[in-house]
């Protein structure tokens, strides 16, 4: 089975907090790091500040209102370096604005989810994007990226 390690960028502790309660039951899913702001998830992606240990995850759920930086700057940032563009983002968020959607999907990112409000559809839409990403979807690998 393959497994994967993914990058939470969340600022509210009750989605975190669901989130990691349903990823705790994805079993492909080895490691979970949450970043709670925008500099933060830089620093985690570049290895920097506290984060100077940090594998590149495999994966990123990627909210839109962020501190200091918001989702739309940090997907910009992934997907205009060779390094990490490969990187799938899921923005994960409360925005249902076509304005969000569309420069979401500008900015390639890989896929839009607005977070339901409800406990159960939200814990499905996590096992959804588990699956999806980690079990049908072919992923590059880093060491074979040209």
């Amino acid at each position: 089975m393959r497994t994967a390690n993914l990058l939470l960028v969340e600022d509210n502790e009750g989605d975190i907090i669901l989130a990691k309660e349903a990823l705790q039951h994805c079993p492909s899913i080895r490691y979970v790091n949450v970043v709670r702001d925008g500099k933060e998830a830089i620093d985690y992606l570049y290895q920097q500040g506290n984060h100077t240990d940090a594998e590149l995850p495999d994966l990123i759920l990627l909210d839109i209102n962020l501190p200091i930086k918001n989702g739309h700057e940090i997907l910009q940032t992934i997907k205009n370096d060779k390094q990490r563009k490969h990187i799938p983002v899921i923005m994960l968020t409360t925005s249902s604005s076509d304005r969000d959607i569309n420069t979401a999907y500008l900015n390639h990112a890989n896929c839009y989810i607005i977070k339901p409000d409800d406990i159960h559809a939200f814990m499905q839409a996590i096992h959804t994007v588990e699956n999806f990403w980690i079990h049908i979807a072919q992923l590059p690998r880093i060491g074979n990226m040209g």
